[in-house]
């Protein structure tokens, strides 16, 4: 028989060899996003990182922490050898909302707490990374242990991700409570810019996939792929635009019932809608594109500025959205219609790694017949409720109360932000937010039905 030794031994180290290349990836990343968070808080003072403006908001600070307690509950506590918390009372004052875990802090008084202040909650996050990079270096245990744990860092760190985005909505609300107006960042950074085209791409429909069953990272509501059947459509070639929305505005629009969901008609009513979030007007002259009769601002990362009304719309309520569809003679796509045409599309455009904070006029040229600005600029409001695939399976333990059990009363966005980084799309991914929801950077792309 031949001697099968040498290839053995040759087979596993390419083994070795490539589990050491996946995690030395992995670290990469992990110092990557890590560092991420701390730019983000750049020229933040300790006030600006522990107010807390609204109930659905969370301070700076809380968002530093929350990440980091989530490493260190997820994969410190089952991974450390000797595991002892940096602070026993921070698994309580940083727990989100994982009963699994145990209590929980009132989400609307996270603003309240003056301790622990801003240079501990950093001092917290160098000693779970410190601990980490030693387990990042060699986890103990089998393999089994070794993927185990790299699958939670993966998790750990899209999940420090989705709280970066969620910092800078947050801030911006903050910001926009201050009667100064205070601006986050200075400066408008010049860009190239082309107007998009109206229009629309037809898609014959039929049977198609929806969802993912890949290996590579998806969280847990993309799974599994399934088919999905499409009726005839068109979508929007470009996102609703502020100059539709002030024609809107200029029509009545936040005063017709007939145009709103009975839901979204309360809505106007009880908060009295008349524009955007952070949309402001005054009487003045033409506005270039747009309002005939006054002229536009918005508050934005930057400070106050004029309202580009080629630019897409943002800080749009599912409600908003669907009714300028409507009076627009169209609707939202559902979510798996806005897939169908993305998995075509680049994960390319106005994200976080731009620096601009804030939607603009698409920055490339558009290729003709192809849609623009799918990934980036605004998240787009779906026509589809946040449910499970078919055959959706939570995983086990507290981690599966990350998405699975907010799978009611939310309606599904797709696409990523300008606050979004370029590393956590795809095709599939699927935000949520309940259909009120205003303060995230969201708006819309419209869709037909094809006859």
């Amino acid at each position: 028989m031949p001697n099968l030794a040498p290839l053995a031994r040759a087979a596993a180290a390419n083994v070795n060899e490539a589990a050491e290349r996946s995690l030395a990836t992995l670290r990469a990343r992990f110092d990557a996003v890590r560092a991420q968070s701390l730019a983000l808080i750049d020229g933040l003072s300790a006030e600006d990182c522990a107010l807390q403006s609204m109930p659905d908001a969370s301070p700076v600070r809380w968002h530093l922490a929350h990440t980091t307690w989530f490493f260190e509950v997820f994969a410190l506590e089952r991974f450390e050898p000797g595991f002892q918390p940096f602070h026993p009372a921070f698994r309580m004052l940083f727990n989100s909302y994982y009963n699994g875990v145990g209590d929980k802090h009132l989400r609307a008084e996270r603003g309240l707490m003056s301790r622990p202040g801003l240079a501990e909650v950093l001092a917290y996050r160098e000693n779970v990374e410190a601990r980490l990079r030693t387990l990042l270096q060699a986890t103990p245990g089998g393999e089994g242990d070794r993927a185990a744990f790299a699958e939670v860092i993966e998790l750990g760190l899209n999940h420090e991700q989705q709280h970066q985005e969620l910092l800078l909505t947050d801030l911006k609300h903050l910001f926009s409570r201050n009667p100064l107006l205070p601006a986050y960042r200075q400066g408008w950074p010049p860009a190239p810019v082309n107007r998009s085209s109206s229009g629309w791409l037809a898609c014959p429909g039929g049977l198609v996939d929806a969802g993912t069953s890949a290996g590579s990272f998806a969280f847990d509501n993309e799974r599994p792929q399934h088919r999905v059947y499409l009726e005839p459509f068109e979508l929007a070639l470009r996102p609703v635009s502020c100059g539709e929305v002030i024609a809107f505005i200029e029509d009545g629009g936040y005063h017709r019932a007939e145009l709103w969901l009975s839901a979204g008609w309360d809505a106007v009513q009880q908060h009295g809608w008349e524009a955007p979030l952070y949309w402001q007007s005054q009487p003045g002259g033409p506005q270039s594109g747009g309002s005939t009769g006054r002229h536009w601002q918005t508050f934005t990362l930057r400070g106050v500025v004029d309202i580009s009304p080629e630019a897409p719309a943002v800080h749009l309520s599912h409600y908003e959205a669907d009714a300028i569809a409507r009076w627009l003679g169209a609707r939202l796509p559902t979510e798996f219609e806005w897939e169908h045409v993305a998995r075509q599309v680049a994960v390319e455009g106005n994200l976080l790694e731009s620096r601009l904070f804030h939607p603009a006029v698409a920055l490339a040229t558009p290729r003709p017949g192809q849609p623009t600005q799918m990934f980036g600029d605004v998240w787009e409001w779906t026509q589809t409720a946040y449910l499970p695939y078919p055959g959706y399976c939570p995983a086990a333990g507290a981690i599966g109360e990350y998405n699975g059990k907010f799978m009611s009363q939310q309606m599904v966005l797709r696409g990523g932000s300008c606050a979004t980084p370029r590393s956590h799309l795809r095709a599939t991914y699927r935000n949520f937010f309940p259909p009120q929801a205003r303060w995230q950077f969201s708006g819309a792309r419209l869709a037909r039905d094809l006859r």
